[in-house]
């Protein structure tokens, strides 16, 4: 008994009413479809068993979380590919979430990239150069969210994209120069400043003299 392959399952997308009539006249009674239904149309010819699309990151490694330094010229890239993906998306949306719980768009087209993209390089220090009156990106944790036509809430569908949320990165900044003529301890003791003036120091090496040489005149 020789052993039949199994045929790839057949993605069909439905035809719209709208178009040429075959006068030469549009009825004009269709419809665009939005991305998500056309996505939805063509994901109900897909068999169950089949795995939902899934990305998996590549850059940064998600052995240890990344940190990314908010600055000028300092770009931020993120990498990833696509497993057991059948449905070809229109755009990928991606997002930071912050510890404050405010989404941050992420790359140059306000958060969304083609479809079939698989990179996106941000600008932070831009982004906060830009940030208007929106809330600017400051050191902390964030949390990459990356999802595809169906949304960010999208249930597990065969051969559709999955959103991810798997990654975490966090970012930082660096104080501004000052000069040391203008610096100041904002943290110091103000008494233990006292004690590493010269003056200060010779008076206490006196006291303990004096002191010591008055005990042994009393012990005697």
């Amino acid at each position: 008994m020789t052993n039949q392959p199994i045929p790839a399952p057949t993605v069909h997308v439905r035809q719209q009413n709208g178009g040429n009539n075959g006068n030469g006249n549009n009825n004009g009674n269709g419809q665009q479809p939005t991305a998500a239904a056309a996505s939805v149309a063509a994901t109900s010819s897909i068999p169950d068993s089949v795995p939902a699309g899934l990305i998996t990151i590549t850059q940064p490694p998600q052995t240890a979380t990344s940190f990314y330094k908010i600055a000028p010229s300092q770009p931020i890239t993120f990498a990833w590919n696509f497993t057991d993906l059948l449905i070809t998306q229109t755009s990928l949306t991606l997002s930071a979430v912050g510890e404050n719980g405010y989404t941050y768009p992420v790359g140059p087209t306000n958060g969304q990239i083609p479809g079939t993209a698989t990179s996106v390089v941000w600008d932070a220090w831009s982004y906060n150069q830009n940030a208007g009156s929106s809330p600017t990106l400051g050191m902390g944790a964030y949390n990459l969210k990356i999802w595809g036509d169906l949304g960010p809430d999208a249930v597990r569908s065969p051969g559709q994209l999955q959103p991810n949320s798997a990654l975490q990165f966090a970012l930082y900044t660096t104080q501004p120069y000052t000069p040391l003529s203008s610096w100041k301890c904002t943290t110091c003791n103000a008494a233990l400043s006292l004690a590493y003036q010269p003056v200060f120091l010779c008076m206490m090496v006196t006291f303990a003299v004096m002191f010591l040489s008055g005990w042994r005149v009393i012990r005697r």
